[in-house]
């Protein structure tokens, strides 16, 4: 019998192989992305003492698009780039968060390269 895929548990498991081997320290935080339907999410964490440094969505009022597609992750990556560099973090490791690295996920990561962060 064919059973139907559920994809946020198939999400989950990916986030979770990723997680063991992606973590954020106080010298390199991690940036964890967040796609919904309507928002997309990007902070910057240090996993060490387990605060969030920086944090961006689509929710925010600078933020002028405010859907969750390729235009609204070019501008939610340009910004966090932006507060990241305003705080000294210039090194990040990117966590996709169990998203496949393709659309959404791949501007966010490019439009956060070309302002200025490094990963």
């Amino acid at each position: 019998m064919i059973t139907k895929i559920n994809r946020k548990e198939e999400r989950q498991r990916r986030h979770k192989r990723v997680r063991t081997k992606i973590s954020g320290t106080t010298e390199i935080p991690r940036l964890a992305v967040c796609r919904t339907n309507q928002n997309i999410i990007a902070q910057i964490i240090d996993d060490v003492k387990g605060e969030t440094l920086v944090y961006v969505s689509t929710m925010d009022k600078d933020i002028k698009t405010k859907k969750a597609n390729k235009e609204a992750a070019k501008e939610v990556g340009t910004a966090i780039a932006k507060k990241a560099l305003d705080k000294k973090i210039k090194n990040v490791v990117f966590d996709r968060g169990g998203f496949i690295y393709h659309g959404v996920v791949k501007e966010l990561a490019d439009a956060a390269r070309e302002a200025g962060l490094e990963f």
